[in-house]
C-alpha cells in the first residue's frame, strides 16, 4: 500500500498558502478577490537591484555558488550587521540561504534532537512548530495573547523552561501580530536565556525595517547574548524580494558549520544571480527601504482606523511588520444569512472569503483561535474596499 512518511504524516499544510491558493482559484473563475492572506510586499524589487542582477548574468555568474554563500555577499552582511545593529560578525560566522525560511529550518534541524523542546511563543508564523516537529522535537506553546499586546513575558519564559529546552523562536517584529519587543523587554527576556545553560534563542528578524517605533532592537547585543543568539535575516521584506529567496543566518560559527554541512546536503549554495542582487541591496542606498517603510505605516494607520470602526472587532496597533490581528472571538457562535454557524476563526476567514471575496487566514494556524490575520501589504484602495466589505459581512451574522 503506498503510504507516505511518518515525518510528513506530522506535519500540517501551510494555512497561509492554502488561503492564498482558493483566493487564487476564485480569481482565476473571474470573482474579484482581494488577497490579504499572503505576506508579501506588493511593490516591485528597486530597480537598482534589478540592474545588479542583470549586470551579474553578462558577468556569467551562472555557475554553483560556495554553500555558504559568496564571500563578498556575507562580507556585506557582516558589515550590515556592524552599522545597522551594532553587532559585530566575521563571515565565518554568516550563512546564507535559500530564504529565510530555510534558514530557520537549517537552525532547528541543526539544534534540535528528539525529544528536545523549542518554547515558541503564540501567535507565531505557521511553520515554527512544524519545523520543530519535523526535527523530532516537542514545541511549547506559551500564550501571549491580545490583553498582552502578544508579548511574551520573562515569568512565562521561565515557567516554561524545563532540562529539555533547547532553544526559543521569537520573531520580532512578528509575523502574525505586528508586535516589536523594546530594549527592556528583550534584555529581560535575555536574562532568563542567560540564567540557563546551553539554552539559544533563534530571533527572526526578517521584518526589521517596517518598523514604526524606532530603531530594531536585537537580543543579540545583550552582554553574552551574542553567543546564545541564532539572527534570521534577508532581503524578502525591506528590499520587496521575496522570489529572490535569500534569507541568512548570524550565529556562532559552531552552529553556522553545522548548518553548512545540512545545507551542504540538501540545498547546496543559494541561487547565484541573487546573491549579487542582494549584495548590492546592501551595499548601495537605503532610501528604496525607507520609502517602502513610509508607505506600510501609512497603510498601517488607515487599516487600524477602519478596523477600529467595524462593531465587534477588537483591534491593537502593530508597532512593525504589515500584518493586523485583530480579536474576532465575538462573532462565534452567530449565524450567517445561509444559517451556517460560525464556530472560530478559520470558519470567519472562510466565509470572508466566499461571502465578502476577501482572503484572510484565521488564528487557529497561528496559535491564537481568538484573532485573524490581514495582510496590508497591498493597496490603499484594496485596503479601504477590503475593509468596507468584511466590515458588510461581519454586519450581516446575527
Amino acid at each position: 500500500m503506498a503510504h507516505l512518511s511518518d515525518r510528513l504524516q506530522r506535519l500540517a499544510p501551510s494555512a497561509t498558502l492554502a488561503m492564498s491558493q482558493r483566493s487564487s482559484e476564485m480569481k482565476a473563475q473571474g470573482i474579484d478577490v482581494i488577497n490579504m492572506s499572503v505576506g508579501e510586499p506588493d511593490f516591485n524589487t528597486p530597480d537598482h537591484i534589478k540592474q545588479a542582477a542583470k549586470l551579474a548574468i553578462d558577468e556569467n555568474y551562472s555557475r554553483y555558488s560556495p554553500v555558504p554563500g559568496y564571500p563578498d555577499l556575507r562580507q556585506a552582511i557582516a558589515r550590515k550587521l556592524e552599522r545597522e545593529n551594532h553587532l559585530h560578525y566575521q563571515p565565518s560566522e554568516i550563512l546564507v540561504s535559500n530564504g529565510a525560511k530555510q534558514s530557520v529550518c537549517n537552525t532547528v534541524m541543526a539544534l534540535i534532537n528528539p525529544g528536545d523542546e523549542v518554547i515558541i511563543p503564540a501567535p507565531y508564523w505557521v511553520s515554527y512548530p512544524q519545523m520543530v516537529l519535523l526535527a523530532g522535537g516537542n514545541p511549547v506553546i506559551v500564550e501571549a495573547g491580545f490583553d498582552q499586546n502578544f508579548k511574551m513575558t520573562p515569568q512565562q519564559l521561565e515557567a516554561s523552561i524545563t532540562p529539555k529546552t533547547r532553544l526559543i523562536i521569537l520573531c520580532s517584529p512578528s509575523n502574525p501580530t505586528g508586535s516589536v519587543y523594546n530594549k527592556e523587554e528583550l534584555q529581560a527576556l535575555a536574562e532568563v536565556i542567560l540564567s540557563h545553560e546551553d539554552l539559544y534563542v533563534l530571533a527572526d528578524e526578517i521584518y526589521e525595517h517596517i518598523n514604526y517605533v524606532g530603531r530594531h532592537e536585537s537580543i543579540a547585543q545583550f552582554e553574552g547574548m551574542k553567543e546564545r543568539a541564532i539572527i534570521v535575516n534577508g532581503v524578502s521584506k525591506a528590499y520587496a524580494m521575496t522570489g529572490w529567496r535569500i534569507g541568512y543566518i548570524a550565529a556562532p560559527e559552531w552552529i553556522v558549520k553545522g548548518c553548512n554541512k545540512l545545507q551542504g546536503q540538501y540545498t547546496s549554495g543559494p541561487c547565484s544571480v541573487s546573491q549579487k542582487a542582494a549584495e548590492f541591496a546592501y551595499t548601495s542606498s537605503q532610501e528604496c527601504v525607507e520609502e517602502m517603510r513610509k508607505a506600510f505605516e501609512r497603510r498601517r494607520n488607515l487599516i487600524v482606523s477602519l478596523a477600529k470602526d467595524i462593531p465587534g472587532l477588537e483591534v491593537n496597533v502593530p508597532e512593525g511588520a504589515f500584518y493586523l490581528f485583530p480579536k474576532c472571538s465575538s462573532f462565534y457562535g452567530k449565524k450567517t444569512p445561509e444559517g451556517q454557524t460560525i464556530s472560530n476563526s478559520t470558519d470567519l476567514a472562510m466565509y470572508l472569503l466566499e461571502k465578502g471575496h476577501v482572503a484572510t487566514v484565521g488564528g487557529d494556524a497561528f496559535g491564537d483561535p481568538a484573532c485573524f490575520r490581514m495582510s496590508y501589504a497591498t493597496s490603499d484602495e484594496n485596503i479601504v474596499e477590503a475593509m468596507r466589505r468584511i466590515k458588510d459581512v461581519l454586519a450581516s451574522l446575527a
